[in-house]
């Protein structure tokens, strides 16, 4: 769980701010997790997980799916 700072503004590749607010397991598989929230109007919803391989991951182009910026 230390991998993902707890509270910190993290900066998505696309450019938008979401707050990571906690890092849990799937009840199934033990899976980490990381669950966190968007800091813009998303019609789609404010709360998400994913699990932490992808949250810390690259995407194609090499660079950082979501990067600390605050905290």
């Amino acid at each position: 769980m230390d991998r993902v700072k707890i509270g910190g503004i993290y900066l998505h590749y696309k450019k938008q701010k979401y707050r990571v607010l906690g890092v849990a397991r799937h009840s199934e598989t033990l899976e980490e997790v990381v669950y966190y929230e968007c800091l813009y109007d998303n019609p789609q919803g404010r709360l998400w997980v994913r699990p932490i391989d992808l949250f810390l991951g690259k995407i194609p182009t090499g660079e950082p799916r979501f990067e600390l910026i605050e905290g």
